[in-house]
């Protein structure tokens, strides 16, 4: 037994770790950072309130109990929120979003000491607790009745599991050929998070038994199982570049460390990447410019193109310069003049050729001019001329 709380105690340090390191990470997509951060906070409160249980630290564990009780309520639509935003390629959750946080507002409503008599049997939650029905508190903790924990609970995670399976496999991320960068970080993040929230439903199983040794096999395999898992991220860095680790680069090889030589000029930084790697760099970025259109932003620079997509900016410079054989302005501008190749025809009746490049995200008509005659050869005018006689 103390073996396997050694385990679960390295792996509760790790969760910590992990979270504070999302929500304050200044690199990667924050909504998604925060998500996650989340989810790994839940996890720990979870497994910091059993260890202080079965460490017979009875007595102080109460007060982080009702502190993490409305994490457990909101991490499994942060789980679906999570999953749903990276198939997106969301930065910001929707109005209708926020509507998923609703359980965790009425947990504290609940949670709330409006009845300061509300006598809360501690001891029965611990011994529960101990025998790992953490789902499925049948103890009353606060204003609704019992059935609002023993029920609720179950049914969200069950709820928002299917759901988020639902739209995964409705999406096309987890096919092979669908050139998404973040396909295999994805794929573990939905194996680890299914395994860990239909764990909580193995007690099921075992509910009238008076087994001791279950409660301490199930203990050491969650605790070895989640250590495991931590080593396999700390050997695996390169899976999680981006989504787990956002604030270093992995992505140099490792050099041999020479003299420092006094540069005549500036060289560009090195760039290490497998063939598969630049096709599946080149065929994210066309998908987010096809799908979600950036182009029509005025401002829209490179560096956002790389944040949307959590790699590095350099290899989208890679990408661009030696695989589509473009600059990044000269390819954004590209699908500019092909949004207002199709969409003067509809809209030149009523809006001037200035107004139109506007809308397909040109700042100044000069520009706009330039970038025309560099794509098709000829001005404008000269353009749907053409088209008309042919």
């Amino acid at each position: 037994m103390t073996l396997s709380l050694f385990f679960t105690s390295i792996g509760c340090f790790f969760l910590l770790l992990f979270s504070l390191h999302l929500f304050f990470a200044k690199r990667g997509i924050k909504l998604l950072n925060y998500l996650l951060a989340l989810l790994f906070l839940s996890k720990f409160g979870q497994v910091l309130i059993s260890l202080l249980i079965h460490s017979n630290q009875k007595d102080i564990y109460p007060v982080l109990y009702q502190l993490f009780t409305p994490l457990w309520y909101v991490a499994p639509a942060c789980f679906y929120l999570y999953t749903t935003n990276f198939i997106q390629g969301n930065q910001r959750l929707r109005k209708l979003q926020w509507l998923h946080f609703i359980p965790a507002i009425l947990v504290l409503v609940h949670l709330f000491p409006w009845n300061s008599s509300l006598a809360i049997n501690w001891a029965s939650i611990a011994a529960q607790i101990e025998e790992n029905k953490q789902l499925f508190i049948t103890e009353r903790t606060g204003l609704f009745s019992a059935s609002f924990y023993s029920l609720l609970r179950p049914v969200l995670v069950l709820a928002y599991l299917l759901s988020t399976w639902h739209a995964v496999l409705k999406s096309n991320i987890l096919d092979k050929n669908s050139g998404h960068s973040g396909r295999n970080w994805l794929l573990f993040f939905l194996k680890t998070g299914t395994f860990f929230q239909l764990a909580g439903f193995i007690p099921l199983i075992f509910w009238n038994m008076d087994a001791p040794y279950i409660n301490t096999i199930f203990i050491t395999l969650n605790g070895t199982l989640l250590l495991v898992i931590m080593v396999f991220v700390l050997h695996q860095p390169r899976l999680f570049y981006g989504y787990l680790f956002v604030s270093v680069n992995l992505d140099m090889q490792d050099k041999e460390i020479k003299p420092e030589v006094p540069a005549l000029v500036n060289t560009p930084k090195k760039v290490s990447l497998l063939p598969d790697q630049l096709v599946n760099y080149s065929n994210a970025m066309k998908e987010v410019m096809e799908k979600n259109k950036p182009y029509l932003l005025e401002d829209f620079q490179i560096v956002d193109l790389a944040g949307a997509l959590n790699i590095p900016v350099h290899h989208c410079s890679f990408v661009l310069n030696n695989l589509i054989g473009k600059n990044f302005r000269d390819w954004i501008n590209e699908y500019r003049i092909q949004s207002f190749i199709e969409q003067y025809p509809i809209k030149a009746q009523r809006m001037t050729i200035e107004s139109i490049a506007h809308e397909c995200g040109f700042k100044s008509v000069a520009t706009f001019y330039n970038a025309f005659k560099k794509e098709t050869g000829i001005m404008p005018t000269a353009y749907f001329s053409r088209k008309k006689v042919s």
